[in-house]
């Protein structure tokens, strides 16, 4: 340890000495290296496991669907024809064993809008949750 018994006048110094509080800091700074990496991180979670009681049922089918409005008043639902009045219960079919309830519409260029129209108030009609998007022909060649 570092100690100074007078000044240059030979009188007492009023400096204080840091050093031992330099050498706690640092044995200190030690302890807290060693005891943080001992420390647990994490939260304790329960992965969800499969009902044992319950019977199979179909797997969710993950396609996109696909709603084509085409000219001659036909409907299509990812290429397979629909009528106007069987596509909410197609969609309703569809919709009800899936979790993600995503729907895009597309259409002829020279379809009125009233007829998209006419298949989102049928799908929003089915599900209201059902989110639609609108496939542009931008959209379709990938430009």
């Amino acid at each position: 340890m570092a100690m100074t018994v007078g000044g240059s006048k030979g009188g007492p110094s009023s400096d204080i000495n840091v050093t031992p509080l330099i050498d706690v800091l640092l044995v200190l700074i030690i302890i807290f290296m060693v005891i943080t990496p001992l420390k647990p991180h994490g939260l304790h979670t329960l992965v969800p496991q499969p009902n044992k009681h319950k019977t199979k049922t179909q797997p969710v089918n993950n396609a996109t669907i696909v709603v084509q409005v085409l000219d001659g008043n036909q409907v299509k639902i990812n290429e397979t024809s629909v009528t106007w009045d069987t596509l909410g219960s197609q969609l309703n079919a569809i919709y009800k064993t899936r979790a993600e309830k995503v729907m895009f519409v597309r259409a002829d260029n020279d379809i009125a809008f009233a007829q998209v129209a006419r298949a989102i108030d049928i799908a929003k009609g089915v599900d209201p949750t059902i989110k639609v998007g609108l496939l542009t022909p931008k959209m379709i060649a990938g430009q």
